[in-house]
């Protein structure tokens, strides 16, 4: 078993990651957001893709034994084991400019999106390079009729993980996240472990 280590509140870290290697992401305290991203560590122009992704699941709600596939169809990651069952993989990481429009802040936190891109940036990856997250933990109900779709309060709970295994080798990043909806209106750890 490997070392768990801390994202702070509102921070976010890259790392790489081995294929057939696991990464756990853990909500110590619950409720809490983690933006995931994936890159191929050969050829970072191949990233996680959420339209090739749900459009190959059939589905918006993803959860253990589903892939997560890159903009050019291979599989990047799988779900292996998920104690929560309901992430998201629709909302882009919130950015100043996410609290600036909606929730008018003057001086905006540079959040997940920021985070993010100081992360990867030592590997080469820019800003126009972080697409769509998966956001795990995060719960987005969308309305069948409609629509519309709303941020409700994770359902995760102090303790719950979910398990991802790696197809190829990666550079990884992830996240605390920084939008007070996303998490219940508390900003918390997010807590990882690489096997």
């Amino acid at each position: 078993m490997s070392d768990v280590h801390e994202i702070a509140p509102r921070s976010g870290v890259a790392f790489t990651l081995d294929r057939g290697q696991r990464l756990t992401v853990i909500d110590p305290r619950g409720e809490q957001v983690a933006d995931l991203l994936a890159y191929n560590r050969d050829d970072v122009a191949e990233v996680i893709s959420s339209g090739r992704t749900l459009d190959y699941a059939s589905k918006i709600y993803l959860t253990t034994g589903d892939p997560l596939y890159s903009n050019r169809s291979r599989i990047m990651l799988r779900i292996v084991e998920d104690m929560v069952g309901r992430h998201d993989f629709l909302l882009t990481p919130c950015s100043a400019d996410t609290f600036r429009i909606i929730y008018g802040d003057t001086a905006p936190h540079r959040g997940c999106f920021g985070n993010l891109a100081a992360a990867l940036a030592p590997y080469g990856i820019g800003p126009d390079e972080i697409p769509t997250a998966f956001n795990v933990f995060m719960n987005v109900p969308i309305d069948a009729a409609t629509g519309a779709l709303t941020v409700e309060p994770p359902l995760s709970k102090a303790g719950d993980s979910t398990v991802f295994e790696a197809d190829m080798d990666l550079i990884i990043g992830l996240t605390a996240c920084s939008a007070l909806q996303s998490n219940n209106h508390a900003f918390k750890p997010i807590h990882y472990r690489i096997d």
